[in-house]
């Protein structure tokens, strides 16, 4: 018979330590199962943990990083990797939550969801998980090691559910965040989709008339020797060098395509972009919204779960997306860790939150209700943000075609205005 030390969730959902005796890991999951105990760590007495085994620290003992997560990237905050879709990802934690709602326990829940999955991708992933909780590693541990699938903030919010016992709270609220992440992106990529198509057109379009439209009415100009208007010249020249030079300026645009994803990719480059991308007129201010958005969705979200304030700050910063705004939201958490109050505290911050929002943040702090309030913000923003999307695709999509009719017509215009000169020289 060996020891074994574990943490567990109780029926009531307390938090609960101690040691067992049982002849094998599988063995002592069974004796906690009935004893109606959901697992979050088991390990032998000896320390011979998971971890141990692999070589590896203990996760929970080291700092967690704070990324920078793409606010309009390429991926949603809780998306996951090419193999597992948000969409399966979300499921996956809806239907974890349904199963230690309902008392069955987690390495039992997670056999469940294996034999469930919906691809051979994600039943290898979940047995991974498995496999991670049954050899003594707690769930974000498990998570943790599977960051092209959880990002690093779901892994918090888990790991902020298994330390103040409300797993399965953590777990619904994740999935609600999911579920309001993917619509949020959805309208954002159905309102930039018409006026992309539109732009693709043009582009179409105008590389059409310049390689095949135009070369036939030069040869016509260079048969009667004419002299041809400036315009012409131009849009002449212009034909010849996307002729003649057509590839190679198409590969030197797919390495300065490259090389900018590799400055992107870096510290430096990152910050640099962020921090232009908030200077825009029109755009810095969506971005900042967005942002302040999902960290006032996060935040109200993680409060309303029972996550101690100064702890769901810190899961919350990094739902923010942009450096430059987690940065000063960082010196925001500092000063409430003093023991000031949160209003006073983000109101250095304000690129990200208004004075009326930070008045509304003051308020709801002051009567107890600051998780419902900044889930309300975050909603009505949302909305707000909404409106100005449509607006801005209103107004997009007659540019949009005033441009297109603008080059084509000054094609077409230069292309007629010699047609009118070659009856002289036909005399």
């Amino acid at each position: 018979m060996s020891s074994f030390h574990y943490r567990a969730l109780q029926p009531n959902g307390a938090m609960a330590d101690g040691v067992l005796e049982a002849a094998n890991r599988q063995e002592a999951l069974r004796v906690m199962e009935g004893r109606g105990l959901r697992p979050i760590r088991l390990a032998e007495a000896n320390g011979n943990n998971g971890a141990a085994k692999n070589g590896q620290k203990n996760p929970a003992s080291t700092q967690k990083s704070s990324p920078s997560l793409p606010l309009f990237g390429n991926k949603p905050l809780f998306g996951g990797s090419n193999s597992i879709s948000p969409k399966v990802l979300e499921n996956f934690t809806r239907l974890l939550s349904s199963l230690l709602t309902a008392g069955v326990p987690l390495s039992r829940a997670l056999v469940i969801l294996m034999r469930e999955a919906s691809s051979p991708a994600a039943h290898a992933k979940w047995k991974q998980v498995h496999d991670s909780v049954v050899d003594g590693l707690s769930l974000a541990e498990a998570m943790g090691r599977c960051p092209e699938t959880f990002p690093k903030v779901y892994v918090a919010m888990v790991e902020a559910g298994e330390t103040g016992g409300f797993l399965d709270v953590v777990l619904g609220q994740i999935a609600d965040f999911q579920a309001s992440e993917k619509e949020m992106r959805s309208k954002v990529t159905t309102a930039l989709l018409y006026p992309v198509i539109l732009l693709v057109l043009a582009l179409g379009v105008l590389v059409f008339l310049l390689v095949f439209f135009i070369p036939r009415f030069q040869t016509i100009f260079t048969g009667f020797g004419a002299k041809l208007p400036l315009l012409t010249q131009m849009i002449v020249s212009t034909s010849e060098l996307l002729r003649g030079y057509g590839l190679f300026m198409a590969f030197g645009l797919v390495v300065a395509g490259f090389l900018l994803r590799s400055w992107f990719a870096s510290t430096q480059g990152r910050r640099t972009w962020e921090g232009g991308i908030l200077k825009l007129p029109v755009i810095g201010p969506l971005v900042a919204q967005f942002a302040m958005s999902r960290f006032c969705r996060m935040l109200g979200t993680l409060l309303g779960a029972g996550v101690p304030l100064v702890n769901g700050l810190n899961v919350a910063r990094r739902s923010i997306g942009n450096q430059i705004l987690v940065d000063a939201v960082s010196n925001s958490i500092e000063r409430v860790k003093e023991g000031k109050q949160l209003g006073p505290s983000l109101g250095e911050c304000r690129t990200l939150f208004s004075g009326a929002t930070l008045e509304m943040i003051s308020v709801a702090e002051e009567s107890g209700k600051l998780d419902q309030e900044l889930v309300r913000i975050a909603k009505v923003t949302e909305l707000d943000l909404d409106r100005q999307l449509k607006t801005a695709v209103a107004l997009a999509e007659p540019l949009m075609l005033f441009l297109i009719a603008g080059f084509i017509g000054t094609i077409f215009i230069g292309m007629v205005i010699p047609i009118f000169s070659l009856q002289d020289h036909i005399k």
